[in-house]
């Protein structure tokens, strides 16, 4: 499962509730007032009461029968939304935005190394570096250099040996074919190391057997389980007040029930309170809010997703564009209410992303080791391992496999 360090909202996501509107706890009440010209910033507690406008879209947290901070305007509705009713708001305003254009589908370039038109020669000076994504058909890895590729070779003979000692055609994980490639139907982690072919050749009827020897790295590789990370900033209430914390809870909810259908999953990486000084606003309290989403690994890391709408990168992509439009929404849907300007609501434009990529256990990323795969995910060599969710493959001297998880003595 693709997870980030941090504390997991921990209650269900939000429903929309049966009878009537009663809720229990901290209530969130959306209010909004017109729109700058140009964006604005949040204003200080002196203008919350006189309901001065900035950009944005808030959401009110007021213990029970608590009043709202200043007064109601002439006609207001007096009625107070319950959390769960928030919720349906915003998940019904998403409902009414238009489908997105399209959506960001980054793939490492190592997609293309497993094609089956791929053929890797070898070289007399060094090791060739080969990989393979795990459980799938290597590229054809030819028992030949370069330049005897194109050359007509006279009575051949191909030996290949591989970790394990020989290797034979008719191996059903390494076939060995009548030309002498070397061709992996469904690579495994454990099959990872040093391959040794053998050629024996004549280059010519009439000139004596040549010997050469040939050695290839076989490294297994998987894609980076990546997740985006977003921060958005919302005004708050002092730092010490627990509606910051109930409001923190109901927003989890609300993004978690955004992305359950597409298989992934939000995590809260931190949250924390500061006062902020403002050129005019004078100090405020915000509420800087890191989460991540991330893909659910429906596959468990046996099999390779075969349906092309189940990919983790189709998956995020979506989820990614819900959060977006979700943060846009709070700003259009909600400005356009006709309410006091409550204590807590996003500050417009404050919405940052970053794409992150991590590794399974005994995987890493080393594009100075593994330049022609400088976005996979490689099985860490010997003398070298990764214990957990990470980048990269950390040096020990004592893991002598591939693949290594921990530091093995």
């Amino acid at each position: 499962m693709c997870t980030q360090a941090g504390s997991q909202a921990s209650t269900p996501p939000a429903h929309h509730p049966s009878g009537s509107g009663a809720s229990v706890g901290p209530s969130f009440r959306p209010a909004v007032c017109q729109l700058p010209a140009a964006g604005g910033r949040a204003p200080g507690n002196d203008l919350l009461r006189r309901g001065s406008a900035v950009g944005g879209v808030w959401m009110e947290a007021l213990a029970p029968g608590r009043a709202p901070r200043g007064r109601r305007r002439a006609g207001a509705s007096g009625s107070v939304l319950s959390p769960l009713s928030l919720a349906a708001v915003l998940l019904c305003a998403l409902l009414r935005a238009p489908p997105a254009v399209g959506h960001l589908a980054r793939l490492p370039r190592s997609i293309h190394l497993t094609q089956d038109s791929l053929k890797i020669v070898g070289s007399t000076h060094f090791p060739v570096s080969v990989y393979v994504m795990l459980h799938q058909k290597s590229p054809h890895v030819l028992c030949v250099t370069q330049r005897l590729r194109n050359t007509e070779l006279v009575d051949p003979s191909f030996q290949w040996h591989g970790p394990k000692g020989k290797l034979v055609s008719e191996n059903t994980t390494a076939q060995v074919t009548s030309t002498g490639s070397l061709i992996f139907q469904s690579f495994e982690e454990t099959m990872s190391g040093v391959y040794t072919c053998f050629l024996e050749y004549k280059p010519t009827v009439e000139e004596s057997i040549k010997n050469l020897q040939l050695k290839y790295i076989v490294y297994a590789y998987r894609e980076p389980r990546f997740y985006y990370q977003f921060t958005a900033r919302y005004h708050a209430a002092p730092c010490n007040s627990i509606y910051n914390i109930s409001f923190e809870k109901k927003l989890l909810q609300i993004l978690s029930k955004l992305v359950l259908d597409l298989s992934c999953e939000i995590s809260l990486i931190k949250s924390e309170c500061h006062r902020v000084k403002m050129q005019r606003a004078g100090l405020q309290n915000e509420l800087f809010f890191t989460f991540s989403v991330a893909s659910i690994d429906t596959e468990k890391g046996s099999k390779p997703c075969t349906d092309h709408s189940c990919e983790a990168s189709k998956r995020l992509s979506k989820a990614k564009n819900l959060i977006e439009r979700f943060f846009i929404q709070q700003v259009e849907v909600l400005g356009k209410r006709a309410e006091p300007l409550p204590e807590i609501y996003y500050i417009e434009g404050t919405l940052q992303m970053v794409w992150v990529n991590r590794c399974f256990p005994g995987y890493g990323i080393n594009v100075l080791k593994h330049p022609k795969c400088p976005e996979c995910c490689v099985v860490c060599s010997p003398g070298s391992f990764n214990p957990r969710d990470g980048t990269h493959c950390l040096q020990c001297n004592n893991s002598l496999v591939y693949g290594a998880k921990t530091c093995m003595i």
